[in-house]
């Protein structure tokens, strides 16, 4: 699961063009084999505090994904990630999260920091497969932690 930079990867691929692209990360104690995912919880907006969520966001006009997603997670978590592979969704590689956004997500593991809640939440988890359903995912996360299950080794 190395991250693979390449045409496919830094061209923005959307669903439809009403939904906006967000970039996320499912960061990972191993790249190769998986045993635990990091969760973030939502401080705000108020319709979202207290969900949890992949962390990462939106991307700036001049970025491509892989860009953005390292701004993100630097700006939200305090880290430096090395990315593995992309976990395609089934809408031409994203996963709808709501009527207006399309999520694309990739492995990544810490390289440099401790992840901390910075900016967009207020508490992180560690989550092994046992533990996935023990937080209150977003509801446009859902598939994407069930298609996670499986993966996650232990």
């Amino acid at each position: 699961m190395t991250h693979q930079l390449g045409s496919d990867v830094e061209a923005p691929r959307r669903a439809t063009s009403t939904r906006r692209l967000v970039v996320a990360a499912i960061i990972v104690d191993d790249i190769l084999t998986p045993t635990r995912l990091l969760a973030a919880r939502r401080s705000r907006p108020a319709e979202l505090a207290g969900r949890w969520e992949f962390p990462g966001g939106k991307m700036d006009p001049h970025e491509t994904p892989v860009e953005a997603l390292h701004r993100e997670l630097h700006e939200e978590l305090g880290v430096v990630v090395e990315l593995g592979d992309e976990l395609p969704g089934p809408d031409d590689g994203a996963w709808i999260i709501t009527d207006r956004h399309v999520m694309r997500l990739w492995f990544a593991r810490v390289t440099g920091g401790e992840p901390a809640p910075l900016s967009e939440h207020d508490h992180l988890r560690w989550l092994d497969a046992r533990a996935l359903f023990s937080v209150d995912w977003l509801d446009g996360d859902v598939r994407i932690v069930s298609a996670l299950a499986s993966m996650l080794a232990g």
